[in-house]
């Protein structure tokens, strides 16, 4: 059986669909010079503090902050706020 929205569109037809996910933590900008000298222990400054907030994209599109967190030995995220996006 299909479900139907309100608005009479069929939403399983997305359900399945696959989506680009992206957790940033920051951002910064280097020269190639100062790249090509990254190694194993080079620390690189991001824009942001320390235990502030992560942005959550999907497709490249901000659409929730959240907090990192440790479950078991892998990384997550807690979101926290999710954005409110303008109708196009």
């Amino acid at each position: 059986m299909m479900k139907i929205s309100e608005n009479g569109r069929n939403l399983d037809l997305l359900l399945n669909v696959s989506l680009q996910v992206t957790a940033e933590l920051g951002k910064c900008k280097m020269n190639v010079r100062d790249i090509l000298k990254l190694g194993t222990g080079s620390v690189v400054e991001l824009d942001r503090l320390a235990g502030g907030p992560v942005d959550l994209l999907v497709n490249n599109k901000l659409v929730a902050r959240g907090e990192v967190v440790a479950i078991d030995d892998n990384f997550g995220v807690r979101v926290t706020e999710l954005i409110d996006q303008p109708e196009p």
